[in-house]
């Protein structure tokens, strides 16, 4: 069976298609074994035997400009089914906020999935130009492989990019969603806030919250103690407000010089799965994750993207993402969770987070395929 993996990077007209015709992806168990490799990675939240870190060869790599669709909003969408499970977030979100109580972690992610039927039998390729058209902003990416199943992802956080000794990254935490004037607000994800001018940065009346603010700066703060051991002067600028889609988050953008002889698969290991997706401390808070939520990540919060294509690495941490299979499709999302976190606010959280995939499967499903 054919791998490959279609991905448009942010702000780009052209879309990257990398296939592998012979064999499987490469399992991986280690993020050191990436060091030295080449093609599309495709990690999962947590590595296992079922799960490894999947590595797409490029047999072959074709461009292409991606197509410009027509994206006023259908009349009616018809989405298929949806089957929520809100009594399970709320069984999880009480379990996860009483360990927040006691103290036991300053920040802990909590994801649920939701499951839509199909309508049609859809076209992959249409529903990545779909996504690619909703949101220009985004790394978008279509994988498919024997292992994983299909996933799609508009995704706005950058886990790890550069080539040689210049890298990057970014601390994205703090989620609002924009209404009526707000929606004139822009800053391109993979755009510094210094390249951009200073009258596309005001935000028509957008106040972040307490929580929001603190628990961006708990992701800031952790990539910058990883940077430490990889890095000897790295940057950090922000935060600031970022756009991705109907929805804005605090960002810190960190750029950096590898130390040499450092391990790129190492520094990734310290990085993933960051605050943004698992919660403080690290490994505690991903252990809690495993053992408490009612959901399997899957490749859900992993990460993926080109390594060392042509010498450049662009990894993206896999939100806003769905699993596409013969039933339907199967939707992620989740939200930091703080001791002063509300229940029905983080649920709210999660369904306008639900709503970028949503929104791509209602345009294919009332499109001629």
């Amino acid at each position: 069976m054919t791998s490959f993996a279609w991905f448009r990077m942010p702000l780009a007209e052209r879309c990257v298609k990398i296939t592998q015709h012979h064999g499987e992806p490469e399992e991986l168990f280690t993020y050191e074994e990436l060091d030295g490799k080449e093609g599309f990675v495709f990690a999962p939240f947590r590595t296992t035997a079922s799960e490894p870190v999947l590595l797409i060869h490029p047999e072959e790599i074709t461009e292409e400009i991606v197509e410009r669709l027509e994206l006023e909003d259908p009349a009616e969408c018809a989405i298929g089914e949806e089957i929520a499970d809100r009594p399970s977030y709320q069984s999880n979100f009480a379990v996860f906020h009483d360990s927040l109580r006691q103290g036991l972690f300053r920040k802990l992610v909590l994801a649920r999935s939701m499951n839509v039927s199909h309508v049609v039998e859809p076209s992959l390729k249409e529903l990545f130009v779909q996504a690619c058209n909703l949101y220009p902003r985004l790394f978008v990416a279509l994988v498919s492989t024997p292992k994983s199943g299909v996933w799609l992802m508009a995704t706005p956080e950058v886990l790890l990019a550069g080539r040689g000794n210049d890298w990057r990254t970014m601390a994205l935490a703090g989620t609002m969603e924009l209404s009526d004037e707000q929606l004139s607000f822009d800053i391109p994800i993979g755009t510094s806030q210094s390249d951009f001018p200073a009258e596309g940065r005001q935000v028509p009346a957008l106040c972040w919250t307490d929580k929001n603010i603190q628990e961006q700066r708990y992701v800031a703060t952790y990539i910058g103690r990883c940077l430490e051991r990889f890095s000897d002067d790295f940057a950090e600028e922000g935060p600031y407000t970022t756009r991705a889609g109907r929805l804005v988050h605090l960002r810190s953008d960190f750029r950096f010089h590898l130390r040499k002889g450092a391990s790129l698969g190492q520094l990734i290991a310290d990085l993933h799965p960051t605050p943004a997706v698992c919660g403080i401390p690290k490994v505690e808070a991903q252990a809690f994750i495993l053992q408490h939520e009612h959901l399997e990540r899957r490749y859900y919060s992993g990460f993926a993207g080109p390594l060392k294509l042509q010498g450049q690495t662009s990894l993206f941490v896999s939100l806003r993402c769905m699993e596409i299979n013969q039933q339907g499709f199967h939707l992620y999302a989740g939200g930091g969770l703080l001791r002063e976190s509300q229940e029905e606010k983080e649920w709210e959280e999660t369904v306008a987070k639900m709503e970028t995939m949503r929104k791509v499967i209602c345009r294919t499903a009332t499109k001629p395929i």
